[in-house]
């Protein structure tokens, strides 16, 4: 069942995803050689509490996964494409790219605009360690243009199906792959909620129309070769089936009456 939010809801996702974007902007400045996601995984759980919320991810169990999720960050290296765990141990080096998912549960405490229960938001960017080669920036600029694209389409009356249209034949024209096993999702009063999003053509999804109060999580993932993916021996990391290079990104966006607000931006 897909939630329709109303303005009391609205307006407590819009400081959550507001808070998430400012927290994200510092985390991304710490990416550099030398550093460990531990790090920055550190610096993720403290801003999150100084904020008064919660974050989505640490302890997280899905259906497909018997194992609480280990940090709050997920950090994702090269060929890894999500859910990677910001381990102490796992330092960057100068070529890696890196793809950080961060989410929370906003407010975590008091009250907000006389909403007691907190509203999760959910965001995700790939960013360069130092200098990288070639494929690497154009894949990062195509996955973030993918992620664009997609945002246009969001609005009243329009398909679902378009976003998944849009992301595929972008990245396809660019030489890339679109990941076809995992997907983006609604969002708000839970981690994940219907409906299902899609970064390719999905016929039953024309049948699925977007109206004002929708939040959505879309999260192009995108690979510099083949789209298929593989589990990785920790338990949680997903990663390229043929160990190519992958990119990450998402916002978390609100249709509106005219068109669409992203509320994971500052």
């Amino acid at each position: 069942m897909i939630i329709i939010k109303n303005k009391k809801e609205i307006a407590v996702m819009r400081q959550g995803g507001k808070i998430l974007a400012q927290i994200m902007k510092k985390i991304v400045k710490e990416v550099k050689p030398g550093v460990t996601t531990g790090q920055l995984e550190e610096m993720a759980c403290l801003l999150i509490k100084q904020a008064g919320a919660r974050p989505s991810f640490l302890g997280y169990q899905s259906k497909h996964e018997q194992k609480p999720f280990p940090t709050a960050l997920c950090a994702s290296i090269n060929q890894e494409v999500v859910h990677s765990p910001a381990l102490p141990a796992r330092q960057l080096k100068s070529g890696d790219i890196i793809g950080l998912d961060l989410g929370l549960e906003y407010p975590y405490g008091p009250a907000f605009c006389g909403v007691k229960t907190g509203y999760f938001t959910d965001m995700a960017v790939t960013v360069a360690v130092g200098k990288i080669n070639k494929e690497a920036q154009k894949l990062i600029r195509v996955t973030k243009q993918a992620l664009n694209l997609a945002v246009r389409q969001v609005r009243p009356g329009n398909p679902l199906n378009n976003i998944g249209l849009t992301i595929e034949q972008y990245v396809k024209r660019q030489g890339f792959t679109v990941v076809r096993d995992l997907v983006g999702h609604g969002v708000g009063k839970a981690v994940h909620e219907d409906p299902q999003i899609h970064n390719y053509e999905v016929a039953l999804n024309n049948k699925i129309i977007l109206k004002p109060g929708m939040t959505l999580a879309i999260e192009p993932m995108v690979n510099a070769g083949d789209w298929r993916i593989k589990n990785s021996q920790d338990g949680f990391s997903i990663l390229t089936a043929d160990e190519g290079l992958s990119a990450h990104f998402e916002h978390t966006v609100l249709v509106t009456e005219n068109g669409c607000e992203i509320l994971t931006t500052i």
